[in-house]
């Protein structure tokens, strides 16, 4: 790979802007590496959609991402991870990371008793996605899965130490304590900005699992073994795409990235569609 092509930006998108997550974790073990993000705010949530819907929308980001020439594909998003990866590896030919076996292998690190749970929305918890990967790596282990489709909302809204959500949280997380989980996966890029939160509620004897960290180990390990990093000493870039209300998410990334957000650019679904026949048909 020539000096142009390992200068390449890395891609990474997400239904809306949970992604930003992974996006702060790739920076701190890439530096150098540029990344664009695409974040789907006008179809955010994903997790109530048809896996049909899903599809089509990772195809539609991925295809984005392709057109800005990106060298490899982070898809920060549990619920195209869990449900639309084969299809997307068909139609591009460059690194696909998804989120659910880096999580799941960090998990099994973790975890002494194998008594591991699970929490994302509810296309992910639907699809079994972790519990099926952690039981065909390891029989033995117990898994107990729990879809928070309020946690989305609550993250975005920026209630990240309300009582409301504090409160949401005990609720859906009672369940994995009575089972005696000694590793919790968060499974969805939206719920590590509650840690504090989920932490305060099943206890330090829980390791908790953020797939964007196991992801992005996953990240520089896939480049360094292609060849494909840059060979810059520099800072890299990092540009931010939405589908829709480019004002409100750069506020709330200041949440997840803890700095300034300077320029976000909409993009119009119409042209998304299209790149995406253009490119996959």
């Amino acid at each position: 790979m020539n000096f142009m092509e390992k200068a390449r930006p890395i891609g990474v998108f997400d239904s809306g802007i949970g992604g930003l997550t992974v996006v702060k974790r790739v920076a701190a073990a890439l530096p150098n590496e540029s990344i664009i993000y695409f974040g789907d705010t006008a179809r955010v949530p994903y997790g109530p959609k048809s896996n049909n819907t899903v599809i089509e929308y990772g195809l539609e980001a991925a295809s984005f991402l392709i057109d800005k020439k990106v060298k490899a594909i982070v898809v920060a998003c549990n619920t195209v991870s869990s449900v639309a990866i084969p299809e997307i590896r068909k139609h591009f030919n460059v690194p696909v990371i998804e989120m659910i076996e880096p999580g799941v292998n960090a998990a099994i690190r973790a975890s002494a008793s194998k008594r591991i749970g699970v929490i994302g929305t509810l296309a992910t918890i639907n699809n079994a996605a972790y519990s099926k990967s952690i039981l065909n790596k390891n029989p033995n282990a117990f898994v107990i899965e729990k879809a928070c489709p309020l946690f989305v909302p609550l993250v975005e809204e920026g209630w990240i130490d309300h009582k409301v959500t504090e409160l949401i949280a005990q609720e859906y997380l009672a369940a994995l304590i009575e089972k005696e989980i000694d590793t919790l996966i968060l499974g969805c890029t939206h719920y590590p900005v509650l840690t504090n939160v989920i932490k305060k509620i099943v206890g330090d004897k829980v390791t908790l699992v953020d797939s964007g960290v196991a992801a992005a180990d996953t990240v520089r390990s896939e480049l360094n073994r292609m060849g494909m990093e840059t060979n810059s000493n520099g800072m890299g870039m990092i540009e931010f795409y939405v589908s829709d209300l480019p004002t409100t998410f750069s506020k709330v990334a200041q949440i997840f990235l803890e700095k300034e957000i300077r320029e976000v650019i909409r993009v119009d679904l119409e042209v998304i569609q299209r790149l995406k026949e253009k490119i996959v048909g």
